[in-house]
């Protein structure tokens, strides 16, 4: 189990609590218990108490809701230094979506009773807290954006390059998921697989992606004047 002191360097990297200050970044890594989940294993689901905020060490988390139809679909892929589950965490009501990991992954939790005492006593921390929310809704407004307005050649460039900044280029993840996570069919998705394979910008694998020229995918979406991003109003 990691010791405070190594919490509070994990933080001191997040863009999140970079801007705290020493002084807050220990106070909340003195909160902070691990948690260890195995791959699959649910970390909380849609409806269940927000009664805790959470930031990656190791491994990855996906955020993800589904129907009763059966259909899955992603929000969101985690990683090491990403904090999630601030909105329930603040407003006390139950989880909007499922979180489950995707590999071994081990986690930092704060309790909602330890966090709401640290922001009564340190009004900073509050701050940012409402920057972070700020913050998360430009990036879902930028989703629905996505969604409703780009082509797939675009939406899937777009997120290729995402995930590969955030994860590197072997990307394991499932041409299925990756449909889910644009909002196509994966027949759709496997011909635009397919197309930049022959080019030579990825290879393909059994539920595996390597990005092989990321600046030809940037490319081909950020030549697409489609592309802003607008400030929700």
């Amino acid at each position: 189990m990691a010791g405070p002191h190594n919490l509070a360097l994990l933080l001191k990297a997040n863009p999140f609590f970079a801007g705290l200050g020493d002084d807050a970044i220990e106070a909340i890594a003195v909160l902070c218990v691990s948690r260890h989940l195995d791959p699959g294993e649910t970390l909380f689901l849609k409806g269940d108490p927000g009664d805790a905020l959470y930031a990656v060490r190791r491994g990855r988390i996906r955020i993800a809701t589904g129907s009763s139809s059966g259909r899955r679909l992603t929000l969101n892929l985690l990683g090491p230094g990403d904090v999630f589950g601030e909105v329930a965490l603040l407003d006390g009501r139950p989880r909007t979506a499922d979180a489950v990991a995707v590999e071994p992954t081990d986690l930092y939790t704060v309790l909602r009773r330890d966090f709401f005492n640290l922001l009564e006593k340190r009004p900073s921390v509050a701050i940012r807290i409402i920057e972070l929310l700020c913050e998360r809704i430009r990036w879902m407004s930028g989703q629905m954006e996505e969604r409703a307005l780009l082509p797939l050649e675009t939406r899937l460039a777009h997120r290729l390059v995402a995930l590969s900044e955030d994860y590197g280029c072997e990307l394991h993840v499932s041409q299925e998921e990756l449909a889910i996570f644009v909002g196509a069919s994966r027949e759709s998705v496997n011909r635009q697989l397919q197309d930049w394979r022959r080019r030579g910008w990825v290879e393909l694998g059994r539920n595996r992606i390597r990005v092989l020229h990321p600046s030809c995918l940037y490319r081909s979406h950020a030549n697409d004047g489609s592309i802003a991003t607008h400030d929700p109003v």
